[in-house]
């Protein structure tokens, strides 16, 4: 059970004082009565509250799926640069998401946001095994010896070995070449140390792919959904 008056205020209905202005002046009902006292206890998931005319949709959690653009910062609050949570509507901003893990500031593709700290800490702790799937352009031409290199662990410039890696070559050109490559680690700008480990350099980098889900190809860089229940299934299935 919880007072009406937080669960408004969490929705972002105001803070307590105006809720229970709201309250004094007749705008609120739980379950088709008038409410006279704002601290009333109520089972949110359970209650039929109307503001105002307006019927509330309660939930605890909430998971979304965002095609990170090029140029955004992973991050809730940054004193320079846009966030992620910067470009989320206000009805899914006031449930405080954060995103689960990073994207380099110049990385776009798959980021989920949740304001589920235990699903968030499932996801991003190695111990779980959780794939992450990136394409990137890489500035040379990537071989088998990068390959068995990354399946081996890649030694990181400050001396740290990487879990195993799986690497695919997809094309290749004078160029360089374009490849996926799956690990279970987030490490700071891990796939860009990786390859500067092996001798070449990223130009391009996308996450696809994050514990089974893929990317939606309908979501332009900047957009972002709600995850299905399917969806959802998948990741606390992991």
């Amino acid at each position: 059970m919880e007072r009406l008056d937080k669960v408004l205020a969490n929705l972002g209905y105001g803070s307590r004082k105006e809720i229970k202005a709201l309250v004094k002046k007749g705008l609120v009902t739980v379950d088709g009565q008038l409410v006279k006292d704002s601290a009333l206890q109520l089972d949110p998931e359970k209650a039929n509250i109307i503001v105002n005319g307006e019927a509330v949709f309660y939930r605890k959690f909430i998971y979304l799926m965002m095609n990170k653009p090029d140029g955004v910062v992973s991050a809730t609050f940054d004193k320079y640069d846009e966030t992620v949570v910067d470009l989320l509507h206000p009805d899914h901003g006031v449930f405080q998401p954060f995103p689960v893990g990073r994207l380099d500031k110049d990385t776009v593709g798959l980021l989920l946001l949740t304001n589920d700290g235990e699903l968030n800490h499932r996801l991003i702790s190695p111990k779980w095994h959780v794939d992450k799937v990136y394409y990137a352009h890489i500035d040379k031409i990537v071989d088998d010896k990068d390959v068995k290199a990354c399946l081996q662990g890649v030694v990181l410039d400050d001396g740290y070995k990487c879990m195993p890696g799986i690497l695919e070559i997809l094309e290749t050109s004078e160029e360089g070449s374009k490849i996926k490559l799956t690990i279970q680690e987030g490490k700071y700008h891990q796939v860009k140390r990786m390859f500067e480990s092996l001798g070449k350099k990223v130009t391009y980098l996308k996450r696809i792919s994050f514990g089974g889900l893929d990317l939606d190809e309908d979501l332009e860089e900047g957009e972002y959904r709600e995850l299905t229940e399917e969806e959802l299934n998948i990741l606390k299935g992991i």
